[in-house]
């Protein structure tokens, strides 16, 4: 069953360039769903639909979980139904849990500035991070888009980035007045010291003379908000907290959709909702009549 796991991502690697997160999160779902099956001695190529589905929709995963193992199952079924190895679709008439939108966690402008302000900028390390804060708020890129950042994908001169996001797809994001002089500070002052002469593509470096990780930005992201002492922000928040404060600040949907590289405005459209909750929010509060 792990031979087929591996043939299909090899497939969709060749055919649609998926990026290496996605390939993994398909692995380890299907790996998941391999281990239930067998354990019912069941495989790939016989599994009723039914039988699929006990296994997918289990009441001890969150919805999301069994939605994204779905998904997975579908590409995998399509494609041994297209290598002829099973004349049907089990995952054909088997849809995702319903489950409720959920409206990100507001976080305020005034947060995000205690956030931006708490590295320590006379340090090598603290001018990285905070160059790396600036612009994931100025841009709201993903963690991974950030961190993979590469030298010939700045311009600097125009203020622009050249990301590749989800799907491969390339975007031009602005950068913003700050984040370019943050930018500039870091790559003037700290990152030749980070890298000590060694050639390295990635914007942000560690002390490991090579680009920084997703886990790295998690970490450091998770002790400027204990030490400023507000809520845990994700990275992800931040990207939230971009899109979140265009809307409230009155642009247009389809232009954060566009920032945000998202395929589907729909996506998008859950930053209304945090926008109107926070204005309830602030009439429950402050209105005599709230």
């Amino acid at each position: 069953m792990q031979q087929i796991i591996e043939s299909l991502l090899d497939h969709l690697w060749l055919s649609e360039q998926l990026a290496e997160n996605t390939l993994s999160a398909y692995r380890r779902d299907l790996s998941k769903i391999a281990y239930r099956l067998q354990e019912k001695q069941q495989d790939w190529l016989t599994v009723s639909a039914a039988d699929l589905s006990a296994v997918v929709f289990t009441d001890s995963e969150q919805k999301s979980s069994q939605a994204r193992a779905l998904s997975a199952c579908k590409r995998l079924f399509q494609y041994l139904h297209e290598l002829g190895l099973r004349q049907d679709v089990p995952t054909k008439f088997l849809k995702n849990p319903k489950k409720n939108n959920r409206i990100p966690t507001f976080i305020s402008e005034a947060q995000i500035e205690a956030l931006l302000a708490a590295p320590d900028i006379e340090s090598p390390y603290g001018l990285r991070d905070k160059a790396l804060l600036e612009v994931m708020y100025a841009t709201g890129l993903r963690v991974s888009e950030a961190v993979k950042l590469r030298l010939n994908e700045m311009d600097l001169q125009r203020g622009v980035l050249s990301v590749v996001g989800k799907g491969n797809k390339q975007r031009l994001v602005p950068l913003g007045e700050e984040a370019v002089y943050w930018l500039m500070r870091y790559l003037t002052e700290s990152r030749s010291f980070l890298l000590k002469n060694t050639h390295c593509d990635d914007v942000f470096v560690s002390q490991k003379k090579c680009g920084v990780s997703r886990q790295l930005a998690w970490l450091a992201i998770d002790h400027y908000t204990r030490q400023i002492g507000i809520a845990h922000i994700s990275p992800h928040g931040l990207r939230h907290a971009f899109a979140t404060h265009l809307v409230n600040h009155g642009a247009d949907l389809r232009v954060v959709q566009m920032l945000l590289g998202h395929a589907d405005i729909n996506t998008t459209q859950i930053y209304t909702h945090v926008a109107n909750e926070r204005l309830k929010q602030m009439v429950a509060e402050h209105h005599p009549r709230g």
